[in-house]
């Protein structure tokens, strides 16, 4: 009995040892406010980082949109909107917004919603290590990221990716 319970103890203590030692790595979240795509608006991209892996992905693009036709931030109806220069204008989600700004890239040829390229970016870097994301921005220039992404058809595909991997180094500084 005593030799059971001795044994016992030990298989239990090994197991205990064995699960700390498969435990998951914390999630460590990071966040870029970029500019990804020219001057007139911003991207914020966000990750979750364990270890070294982007585990977790997430961007939108943030512009001045007609009021009157688009879903502005929070108060931009309100006092925080009255800063704005234009009053015809609010500063907007692109994915909110997606239709609205989808109908405009439509008339430049775009058959991809915003919402959806966004979708596939954040998808490709989703399961990508830190070292991965900065060894593909670093051998592919701008013109060839265009058409590297499957579902992502953005000129700017590039300064998206480059906001995810900013966002993943301010996660790995935490």
């Amino acid at each position: 009995m005593k030799k059971t319970l001795i044994l016992v103890l030990v298989l239990v203590s090994i197991f205990s040892l064995s699960a700390a030692s498969f435990a998951a790595e914390s999630i460590r979240m990071g966040k870029a406010d970029w500019a990804a795509h020219g001057t007139r608006c911003f991207a914020v991209a966000v990750v979750a980082l364990q270890g070294d892996v982007i585990v977790g992905a997430y961007l939108d693009e943030y512009q001045m949109l007609p009021r009157a036709e688009t879903t502005g931030v929070p108060n931009s109806d309100k006092a925080f909107g009255e800063a704005f220069a234009n009053p015809e204008q609010a500063l907007a989600s692109k994915k909110v917004n997606s239709e609205y700004y989808s109908n405009n890239m439509a008339n430049a040829g775009s058959t991809v919603t915003i919402a959806n390229n966004f979708k596939a970016l954040e998808d490709f870097v989703v399961g990508m290590t830190v070292a991965e994301l900065e060894a593909f921005l670093s051998n592919n220039d701008k013109e060839a990221v265009v058409d590297m992404v499957t579902g992502a058809t953005l000129v700017d595909n590039y300064g998206y990716l480059t906001a995810f991997w900013a966002a993943a180094k301010d996660a790995q500084s935490k």
